[in-house]
């Protein structure tokens, strides 16, 4: 996963944001914060999730998917792989 390895330093860095996120709403649960808020803060860390997905398939499509170099084999692998994450993810 060379591809995933270029961009670690982003990668590791939108993880650890969110792993604050989510200490923060188990803070706010823990701390009895108002329901609204502890949505809000479910909210953002879904939201922080998904662009962590969304920025993960997107490379998977680009480096497995749609790279001129990849046989028909290699790009059928890769759809497959990509058509099974997605089926997961709900």
């Amino acid at each position: 996963m060379a591809h995933i390895a270029a961009d670690k330093p982003k990668l590791m860095a939108r993880v650890r944001r969110i792993n604050g996120q989510v200490s923060a709403l188990e803070r706010a649960i823990n701390d009895d914060v108002d329901c609204i808020a502890v949505l809000q803060q479910a909210a953002a860390v879904r939201g922080a999730l998904g662009g962590l997905v969304e920025a993960l398939i997107l490379q998977h499509l680009e480096h497995h998917v749609a790279a001129p170099h990849l046989d028909e084999a290699a790009r059928r692998k890769g759809a497959d792989e990509l058509i099974s994450i997605i089926g997961r993810y709900k």
